[in-house]
């Protein structure tokens, strides 16, 4: 008399697995989706290994998940890559967004930036201090993308870059808003709508956006 092998319905160990995984999981969407089709690779790859070994499906999926781990020891794994690749990311943005910023800070080109026999001895301390606080921030920003990068093959670096990257991003960024803000209020012109107006949108509203990235690296290298 043979044997039936019993027929499962219902639910899919692999998918559940991942699903669940999933739920754990913060971080930029792409870096979460190309990490979770790498494990469900893998995963497949050890069920077909299974099945070659007379297991059915199912059981072969159980077996795999099995091998894999609990997901409470795979998922601080993944959290760290997540929270790398949102330190490189913010890294990226910090170093766009400081770009733009010699235009914004160009001599006598803006109302609070006025010629040297236009200006307050406050604005000339103020336009020293952001070029020397802007050319900190920048060096940070590309050291922030090299650590990101290559920097990951030492132990050391991969430990530590995500909380410093948001660390120095949100300092930097706060310093450089903070400056420019006040370079336009005490600037020896008033300041208009229009001044308000390039310093916000290209300090202010570019920062914040850095911010909010370096915000959520903090937490995700918190986790």
């Amino acid at each position: 008399m043979s044997r039936t092998k019993p027929v499962h319905t219902g639910s899919v160990p692999i998918d559940d697995y991942l699903a669940a995984l999933s739920k754990q999981l913060r971080g930029p969407r792409r870096r979460k989706a190309d990490l979770l089709a790498e494990a469900r690779d893998h995963l497949t790859d050890a069920t077909e290994a299974f099945e070659a070994d007379g297991f059915d499906r199912y059981d072969a999926e159980k077996h795999a998940v099995a091998d894999f781990g609990a997901i409470e020891d795979v998922a601080p794994g993944y959290r760290s890559e997540l929270a790398i690749s949102q330190s490189r990311r913010t890294a990226m943005m910090l170093l766009l967004a400081l770009m733009i910023q010699p235009i914004v800070w160009q001599g006598g080109a803006w109302v609070w930036t006025q010629d040297e026999n236009d200006s307050t001895a406050l604005n000339d301390l103020l336009q020293i201090v952001v070029r020397d606080v802007g050319g900190v921030v920048i060096a940070g920003a590309v050291l922030a993308v090299l650590a990101t990068g290559i920097g990951q093959r030492f132990p050391r670096v991969r430990e530590h870059v995500s909380r410093v990257t948001a660390l120095f991003t949100l300092a930097g960024s706060a310093l450089i808003v903070g400056i420019g803000v006040t370079m336009t209020a005490t600037s020896a012109h008033a300041p208009g709508l229009p001044a308000y107006g390039v310093v916000g949108t290209f300090v202010v509203l570019p920062l914040a956006l850095v911010s909010v990235q370096a915000a959520r690296g903090l937490r995700l290298a918190r986790a």
